[in-house]
């Protein structure tokens, strides 16, 4: 059996509270106006980049003004959340703007090769100094058309851009959103938790978990080496443990976690690897602990959003997005042994919240 390798326990540490957060008001008008810049400087990007891609089935108008209420409805739960305390405010305000803004040069170049292997269709475009043999079958492609899949350092550095460019800035208002359940069972909990992270990626939602709960210990597991990297630059000096591996197959002692999240996973993985990855969940996390997946809504609470989904699928990449879009996470969560206690939605994701039974 291997082992994560162990960092120096280090405290995460939040940016200095400023003044502007001691007064909610303030607080609201600030996260808005960010919000709103960032969102509507992507969607310019977004409609300049129409003539260059495949046309897709258009959205009735209802459909849109759903979205826009699901989009709202998003952003009002981020406030309140942190006032609330469930998070801390200073997380409304850790966008990287200022690292996204220096990579747009790159990332224009990254959606020409995108757009590029989109129209040729080809889906297996990955690094040829790569053994690929390592990984399994389903793992070799270019997810959402991206350059070298998840196989390259350059595909690593481009990722949290491209998402918050796909997702209109919210990606990791999307992600946070793992963090209230978590708070609250850790208010019943009796000293700090044990948090694996399964599907970590670049780190993103353990550098927001971190910040809310400085106190607990985190752990990330992902099938990409170079994302783990990319992981470790973010979260170096923060304690955090990472391991590059399999999630079908985690190298991990039974019952060892309090807590487990999961953010878009599942919908990248087909049938049978989902089942493997939620069984392994079910392996290790320990009695009464929390289990929050956060992935795309799906069919069964969809609810007018299906063509924004189904497009997704359709034109990103997608291979098996329209098998989880139909097989609700709730039956495969209870097929696996767990208890679902909710789902919530967040803009076009959704959370669901689960024990071990």
């Amino acid at each position: 059996m291997s082992y994560f390798a162990t960092e120096p326990p280090t405290s995460f540490d939040a940016r200095p509270q400023a003044s502007l957060l001691e007064f909610p008001g303030l607080t609201r008008v600030a996260y808005q106006a960010q919000q709103a810049a960032v969102r509507w400087g992507l969607i310019a990007a977004h409609v300049g980049l129409r003539p260059f891609v495949r046309p897709k089935r258009l959205p009735s108008r209802e459909s849109v003004k759903l979205l826009h209420a699901r989009l709202n409805a998003l952003l009002e739960r981020d406030l309140r959340n942190a006032e609330e305390g469930a998070y801390p405010r200073e997380l409304l305000f850790q966008l990287p703007v200022r690292e996204y803004l220096s990579g747009l040069p790159q990332l224009a170049g990254e959606l020409a090769r995108m757009v590029r292997r989109a129209r040729s269709g080809t889906v297996r475009d990955l690094p040829e100094d790569v053994n690929l043999a390592r990984y399994p079958e389903y793992f070799r492609r270019n997810f959402h058309w991206q350059s070298d899949g998840y196989l390259s350092e350059r595909s690593a550095e481009l990722y949290d851009l491209g998402v918050e460019f796909l997702f209109l800035g919210t990606a990791d208002v999307m992600r946070r959103q793992v963090i209230p359940p978590l708070t609250r069972a850790r208010k019943a909990a009796s000293g700090p938790q044990r948090v694996l992270d399964v599907g970590c990626g670049t780190g993103r939602t353990l550098y927001q978990m971190g910040l809310a709960s400085p106190e607990d210990r985190y752990f990330g597991v992902d099938l990409s080496p170079f994302y783990v990297e990319k992981a470790r630059e973010l979260l170096h000096g923060r304690g955090v443990s990472l391991l590059v591996d399999n999630a079908e197959h985690l190298p991990l002692r039974d019952a060892s976690f309090d807590a487990i999240t999961s953010v878009y996973l599942f919908h990248e993985l087909p049938l049978r690897a989902r089942r493997n990855v939620l069984s392994e969940m079910r392996r290790v996390i320990a009695p009464g602990g929390t289990l929050v997946i956060e992935d795309a809504a799906q069919l069964v609470d969809a609810d007018g959003l299906e063509i924004f989904l189904e497009n997704f699928g359709r034109d990103m990449n997608e291979p098996f997005f329209s098998g989880y879009f139909k097989e609700p996470l709730e039956t495969e969560l209870q097929r696996a042994g767990f208890r679902v206690e909710s789902v919530e939605p967040a803009f076009l994701s959704k959370v669901v919240v689960a024990r071990p039974v």
